[in-house]
């Protein structure tokens, strides 16, 4: 079953404007991980203050110019205690993990479906998922490298999956018939607004912080698709079907919508470290669970976590490697809710 949380509330203090940014980052997929597993568990359990400035966040519009709201967090749940975690091997550094286990997806009459149809790509290189008619989680660092917004992100696209045929569906006098099996192209569509929280800017050792490598970004017109639902991150001992899924456009397979599942192999307060085989391209991708609730003949799927990508990580004093997806707590769902509705009367339960 689902497990249900009370969610904190995040209440919007102010809002400043900004400088504009001058948007002049390189764009990188891969990041340098700046604390890791056992450094993670160490963390001293962020005061009220602190998660309001890390809470905080910036917002970018599409004229450039850029606003930061100060907020407020009510009912927080402060848990000092880390997370028990399950221990594997050291592995060699890689994203593509002994046999690759990464499916395909060809057949249009799934890609153009839900699930895989929540999948959208971003126009900096990387994935995101449909949260609601008009929004779109994705990493911040495909827009923010932590110092400045990544070129490109200006003028930020999302591109909707669909499905195009091979041929205009004429057939010449003696000419063979075209294939017409379904390649994904992209239906683009404009970004209105970008929301990165603050806690991504500076982290523990005054350098990013993967704990908040999340964004939310708004598109200029809603799409009629189905979306998929946010959800708690639960730990591993408690977590439905044991299984996380995503998809997303690697990069090593061009035009190919590419899904995979796993286990999770350890986790901390804020992070997942797992094996899923993915490569870069897949960055931003909403990490999901599915559950056959009882008496119920469908699939139930919520995004529990934001894949984040291939990082070093600290482990006994030794650097291991995993694929690493930023979890989404109560307090994340509480402000990722709150930029989709603008209030928190959406968000009391996740």
């Amino acid at each position: 079953t689902w497990h249900l949380k009370k969610i904190p509330q995040i209440v919007r203090e102010r809002t400043f404007s900004l400088d504009s940014p001058k948007f002049e980052a390189k764009t990188k997929l891969e990041l340098n991980s700046v604390c890791g597993i056992e450094c993670q568990k160490n963390l001293p359990v962020p005061s009220l203050s602190d998660l309001k400035n890390l809470l905080s966040y910036e917002t970018v519009f599409e004229n450039g110019t850029r606003t930061l709201t100060e907020v407020s967090v009510l009912g927080a749940m402060l848990d000092p205690a880390g997370n028990t975690t399950t221990r594997r091997p050291s592995r060699k550094k890689r994203q593509i993990y002994g046999t690759d286990s990464r499916f395909s997806i060809y057949d249009k009459k799934f890609m153009t479906n839900f699930p895989f149809n929540t999948a959208v790509k971003i126009s900096t290189g990387c994935s995101g998922i449909l949260v609601s008619p008009k929004h779109v989680l994705t990493a911040a660092h495909c827009l923010h490298n932590g110092k400045d917004y990544v070129k490109g992100s200006k003028r930020l696209r999302v591109g909707l999956m669909k499905t195009k045929s091979r041929g205009n569906g004429r057939k010449r006098k003696g000419a063979k018939r075209r294939t017409s099996d379904g390649v994904p192209s992209f239906q683009w569509t404009r970004v209105k607004s970008t929301h990165i929280p603050k806690g991504w800017f500076k982290g523990v050792s005054g350098d990013i912080a993967l704990d908040y490598d999340y964004a939310v970004l708004e598109l200029k017109r809603p799409h009629k698709r189905k979306y998929m639902e946010l959800g708690i991150s639960p730990t591993i001992k408690m977590m439905p079907g044991s299984m996380i899924h995503f998809s997303g456009f690697d990069n090593d397979r061009s035009g190919q919508l590419v899904y995979r599942f796993c286990s999770i192999s350890d986790e901390s307060n804020d992070l997942f470290y797992q094996y899923c085989d993915a490569e870069p391209g897949s960055t931003g991708s909403g990490i999901y669970l599915r559950l056959k609730e009882p008496n119920k003949k469908k699939w139930k799927r919520k995004i529990i976590a934001v894949y984040s990508g291939h990082q070093w990580v600290d482990i006994n004093g030794e650097q291991q490697d995993y694929n690493v997806a930023v979890r989404i707590t109560p307090l994340k769902y509480a402000q990722i809710c709150f930029w989709i509705h603008g209030n928190d009367e959406n968000c009391t339960l996740g």
